[in-house]
């Protein structure tokens, strides 16, 4: 009798979910309030859409979304339930502004670390987890701990200094992700893991982190695997998937760190600045917004969000003035003019008067792109209107950043290394700045954009007034564009962008 019964149910089953699809197809396509704009009938139908070319395809879905706006204009419907939005000039009504109320969607949230500031949904959360923050991300923050950023770069320079004499070939972009893991690592715990000092720069730390991001986007289809992943013991783990792995070993570390910040195990040296942990701990926050969890999450996004894509720029910069030695010898002509010496040291606050080195710098950020990933917000204040659209109430609506930075209306010959379209008689052009989004916009814009500055300032400056270098077997291949893990990702073969330090520059 109960398998009789059983069976009954399974012939229910298969009788009513044929007639669920269909009708929820109808739904999608002709009922569903963003029935009425242009798209795809499969994106209409199905985030499988965007699982084909995002997971399956590896990283072409921002690709399938430029060539959606090309067939159906500025705004497209590119899930059952988001639209997107190809006009820098609508930008800022999608992000808002500090006054403005911008939710985060939920399948957008950093799955995995569900509490840190970058997952918040809420305004008001965010808005509160944000205040305690921020004040240590300021401009005037980053210039009292300018010394630990400099310190850092010099470090660097002096790894430079050793290859020059070995005439090894480096991997330029491993050098400048471990640098830049140490400045937030020792700017966030007050400690660092001292990358700059391993012989590969830890290449497998810079691997382990894209490979991370490339996650993320099969982890936004399936939610559910990330408490299974969490349940899986580290030896397997690392046995299944070392990368992974390395992911755990390093979040572990900084959870033990930040236990013992709480417990008091940790206080500071003399000498030393307060970590962003000790700050969090002893702030006016709820208790609930100060557990070892939240804290841990917290650290997670700092770290991953302060690494990666500040040393793309630097990566990307590098490449570029050596495969342009007019350009390089521009600049150096410039700081020279602040820096008499080679190796003459120059704040922060004195190398941003630089036209020139701004220009790099700010070619060099629109050219690395930051965050390829689309990042939908939800207007709770408002209902947004786009030229003759009516957006339906707490839509999710996005714009990607890449579009806006390589808009041939804005910048002219979009995929050349230009600095002189940043230079108009002979200063810095700010008219184009409201176009460079690699930060964001509104009251969720990145944390870390003053310190990410005094690090490409600090960093070009030193490295390339003080040494003379070469690209090896390298091309634009390794640095153009071609998968998005969240942060964009050249050609799989790739052997990154490999240098040789040729001498020390005597004079100018």
């Amino acid at each position: 009798m109960g398998l009789q019964q059983s069976s009954n149910v399974w012939y229910v089953v298969a009788a009513i979910l044929p007639s669920y699809w269909i009708a929820l197809a109808i739904y999608r396509l002709y009922f569903h309030p963003l029935a009425k704009f242009p798209g795809p009938k499969l994106a209409a139908l199905s985030s499988w859409y965007e699982f084909y070319y995002d997971v399956y395809n590896d990283g072409l879905f921002f690709w399938q979304l430029q060539s959606m706006h090309e067939r159906y204009g500025p705004i497209v419907r590119i899930t059952p339930y988001e639209l997107h939005i190809n006009d820098p000039e609508f930008y800022d009504d999608v992000y808002g502004s500090s006054m403005r109320r911008r939710e985060k969607w939920p399948p957008f949230e950093a799955n995995g670390i569900p509490s840190s500031i970058f997952s918040t949904i809420s305004h008001e959360h965010h808005r509160l987890r944000r205040s305690a923050i921020s004040p240590f991300f300021s401009k005037r923050s980053v210039n009292q701990l300018e010394p630990l950023i400099q310190g850092k770069v010099d470090k660097l320079a002096a790894r430079f200094k050793n290859i020059m004499e070995s005439g090894e070939v480096i991997r330029a972009d491993a050098a400048f992700t471990a640098l830049t893991f140490d400045i937030i690592s020792q700017y966030s715990f007050a400690r660092d893991y001292d990358h700059l000092s391993e012989a590969d720069f830890n290449l497998e730390w810079k691997t382990t982190l894209v490979t991370s991001f490339k996650g993320l986007a099969l982890l936004r289809q399936f939610p559910w695997m990330i408490p299974l992943m969490n349940a899986v013991p580290l030896n397997l783990i690392q046995t299944m998937n070392p990368v992974m792995a390395k992911m755990l070993e390093v979040s572990l570390r900084a959870r033990d760190r930040i236990q013992r910040v709480l417990d008091g195990k940790e206080e500071v040296l003399e000498g030393e600045h307060r970590s962003i942990f000790h700050e969090l701990r002893d702030c006016d926050l709820p208790p609930q917004e100060r557990t070892l969890d939240r804290l841990a999450d917290e650290g997670q996004v700092i770290v991953g969000a302060g690494t990666e894509t500040t040393a793309q720029v630097l990566t990307k910069v590098t490449f570029y003035l050596l495969r342009e030695e007019r350009m390089l010898e521009k600049l150096r002509a410039e700081l020279a003019t602040v820096m008499p010496t080679p190796t003459s040291s120059v704040p922060w606050n004195k190398l941003e008067q630089l036209p020139y080195l701004s220009a790099v710098i700010s070619e060099g950020l629109r050219i690395s792109i930051g965050v390829t990933t689309r990042l939908p917000r939800v207007a709770t204040d408002e209902t947004l209107v786009y030229k003759d659209w009516s957006i339906p109430f707490r839509t999710p609506v996005s714009e990607t950043s890449y579009f806006i930075l390589t808009n041939p209306k804005l910048f002219p010959d979009p995929f050349a290394f230009r600095p002189e379209r940043w230079i108009r008689g002979g200063q810095y052009n700010h008219s184009l700045d409201k176009y460079l989004v690699n930060f964001g916009r509104g009251s969720r814009q990145c944390l870390g954009m003053n310190l990410a500055y005094a690090e490409l300032f600090l960093t070009i400056a030193t490295i390339f007034r003080r040494f003379e270098m070469e690209l090896f077997e390298t091309d634009e291949s390794d640095v153009k564009i071609e998968h998005d893990y969240f942060a964009p990702v050249p050609k799989h073969d790739s052997k990154g962008v490999r240098i040789r330090v040729v001498k020390e520059v005597v004079d100018y």
